[in-house]
């Protein structure tokens, strides 16, 4: 079953999370992600949204999206953070099923949707190649101190 995630979920998404960052071969530290993630899903103006994938009672994926700017088109876009299946839960269609059901949302709202991969996940790559999705090469960077001078 695929459902907006509830703060009764947190926990679980917290292990999800650490799973994901395993996978794309990330750290991953808890430290207050449940906090935090209840003010950006709960709180009185959404800032990101979730939807949570259970099977028998267990959380076995998640998929989370926010509303971005683009400077270049001039208009926001929905950009998908994260996709995570556990991997006995693959290949059954819940990612398409996750994929669709943000595709759906950004749509009605007359959005573009975006998202990235790692380029060595090939296994995700085709998978998004299969929705018709392009891709264009570029590398992420993030900078968590001050610039060196």
């Amino acid at each position: 079953m695929i459902r907006p995630v509830r703060a009764e979920d947190l926990p679980g998404l917290v292990t999800l999370c650490a799973a994901h960052a395993a996978y794309e071969r990330t750290p991953f530290v808890e430290d207050g992600h449940e906090r935090r993630w209840a003010a950006v899903f709960f709180g009185g103006r959404p800032r990101a949204w979730c939807l949570v994938v259970e099977d028998e009672g267990a959380l076995v994926g998640y998929a989370t999206w926010s509303l971005e700017f683009s400077t270049w088109s001039g208009a926001e876009y929905v950009h998908v953070d994260c996709l995570y299946l556990e991997p006995g839960h693959r290949g059954r269609g819940l990612g398409r099923s996750l994929m669709l059901a943000i595709a759906g949302h950004s749509s009605a709202e007359g959005r573009t949707l975006e998202w990235q991969t790692p380029a060595w996940n090939t296994d995700a790559v085709r998978f998004y190649r299969r929705l018709g999705a392009d891709g264009a090469a570029k590398i992420r960077f993030s900078l968590r101190s001050p610039p060196r001078e």
